[in-house]
């Protein structure tokens, strides 16, 4: 990532973001995630997003948090949807459900097998990779739909070229929009965003952002998903671990950086990795430049009872 001298903050109006959460586990989770909704809320995002699970296991839990968000606020929730185990048929009946609930938008992924060190193996009768799950939703009903893209190449690919050419199916299938697994080299995401348009990849291309909170975990997602982690960042958060007041400083320090630079690229939209933690993405989002909606135009966006 680039360095450079500080940049004044710019009005958030040119700006959009997203907010990304994952289903609560127990009754105090459903808390915490329940307050960051509240608290993102007023900022506006143009949509928020509810994960499944590896191996669909959170599934119901997606389904309730997503209906939630939906009937509770006046936020456009967009439900996660995977090829895991399920047949066509299930998942086309969870579709046509959201689609009747008033959900338009689906974040469509292969996902990924309930054993993180198995190798993905197609559920038989189902939907074998995003690609083949993007056409079934887009024959369900006009679906907004967005896929994952990789700055860094998904794990399972043979090669970069390959895994361009992967995201270019899902485009080419009805997908709306890519939202980048997450990254902290920002070169490797504007040349990966360069290689999409020559491609033919016309839709937008959102950069997945993801505070990091705690390192050791965050350093364990990377690994697990093919991201890099820079050795200044290692640096950044080395002799913190029992330091939890610092590191928000530099947590915020670094993700701000981060952000500063790819809006300084020309980069407008903005996709974050909450982990249902709201307070270091509404602090980013207020150096952006994004200002809470009034009270009074927060009223007149909600949906009526």
């Amino acid at each position: 990532m680039k360095r450079g001298s500080p940049a004044e903050p710019v009005k958030g109006s040119d700006l959009s973001v997203s907010f990304e959460f994952f289903p609560p586990k127990t009754d105090e989770m459903m808390a915490v995630l329940w307050s960051s909704v509240q608290r993102l809320e007023p900022l506006g995002p143009k949509f928020v997003s509810v994960t499944y699970g590896a191996g669909g296991s959170t599934r119901e839990r997606t389904h309730q948090t997503v209906r939630r968000i939906q009937t509770e606020t006046a936020l456009k929730c967009a439900a996660h949807l995977t090829c895991v185990g399920a047949t066509r048929a299930e998942v086309d009946d969870v579709a046509r459900d959201y689609w009747n609930s008033g959900i338009r938008h689906i974040v469509a992924l292969r996902g990924d097998p309930a054993d993180l060190n198995a190798k993905y193996v197609p559920h038989p009768g189902g939907y074998a990779f995003a690609a083949d799950l993007v056409a079934g939703l887009k024959r369900v009903a006009d679906f907004e739909i967005s896929v994952a893209a990789y700055p860094e190449v998904h794990p399972d690919a043979q090669n970069a070229s390959a895994d361009l050419d992967n995201l270019k199916r899902k485009i080419d299938a009805g997908a709306t929009r890519a939202i980048t697994q997450f990254f902290f080299d920002n070169d490797k995401f504007l040349r990966f965003q360069e290689r999409a348009v020559k491609a033919g990849i016309t839709v937008p291309i959102l950069p997945g952002i993801m505070p990091v909170t705690n390192f050791a975990k965050v350093a364990g997602f990377a690994k697990a998903c093919g991201a890099s982690i820079p050795p200044w960042l290692a640096d950044a958060f080395s002799g913190l671990d029992d330091d939890p007041e610092t590191r928000k400083q530099v947590s915020a320090s670094v993700t701000w950086a981060q952000c500063r630079d790819l809006r300084d690229a020309g980069v407008r939209d903005f996709h974050f990795y909450t982990l249902n933690r709201a307070d270091l993405v509404y602090a980013i989002c207020h150096i952006l430049g994004l200002r809470a909606e009034p009270p009074a135009a927060m009223a007149k966006a909600a949906p009526a009872a």
